[in-house]
């Protein structure tokens, strides 16, 4: 029996809704655990990679030092990542807030918000620091692929993986890629 390749996912700054796509790909699912074994992944809830994997996927940006630090542990332990989704690729829509102060945001959040009752900005040792603004993935780790989209569609993961793990360089239709 041949070996399988190893994939394992990661979710940083989003809304986990890449990781809902992927899960789209249905029954096809049992079709990928032939020729794949999952490590760190919701699918499996292991939290940190075992060992190298030969895929890992990332979805959702860096918008504060916990992810920075996720993601640069994730990345030593793959062979090849790939920026899943808009967030990671180019921060999404938690980039919105890079036009605007951290501490306007804050200030919005926790001390002029509609139904503010005591308000306070958080200020505990044990929250992640968050970053002056959200970085996509690439600015901080090299990135091999993109795979595009708010989320990218199941057929285009489904496309992806079965063109990497049949050894092919993965070529995504325009089909499945437009958003016109």
């Amino acid at each position: 029996m041949a070996k399988k390749i190893k994939v394992a996912t990661t979710s940083l700054a989003g809304c986990f809704g890449c990781h809902m796509s992927f899960l789209d790909i249905d029954e096809r699912i049992l079709q990928l655990a032939e020729v794949a074994e999952f490590d760190r992944s919701p699918l499996t809830d292991i939290k940190h990679c075992g060992d190298i994997v030969d895929i890992g996927l990332v979805e959702g940006g860096l918008c504060n030092a916990e992810n920075v630090h996720t993601l640069r542990e994730f990345r030593k332990h793959c062979r090849t990542l790939v920026a899943v989704g808009a967030c990671a690729i180019n921060g999404g829509l938690p980039a919105m807030r890079n036009h605007i102060a951290l501490e306007e945001c804050l200030a919005e959040a926790y001390l002029q918000g509609v139904g503010v009752d005591n308000p306070h900005i958080p200020n505990d040792p044990e929250l992640p620091l968050l970053l002056d603004r959200v970085h996509p993935i690439h600015e901080v780790v090299k990135v091999d692929y993109f795979l595009p989209g708010c989320p990218p569609s199941a057929d285009v993961f489904w496309k992806f993986l079965t063109d990497l793990v049949s050894g092919r360089e993965p070529s995504l239709s325009y089909e499945l890629v437009h958003y016109d």
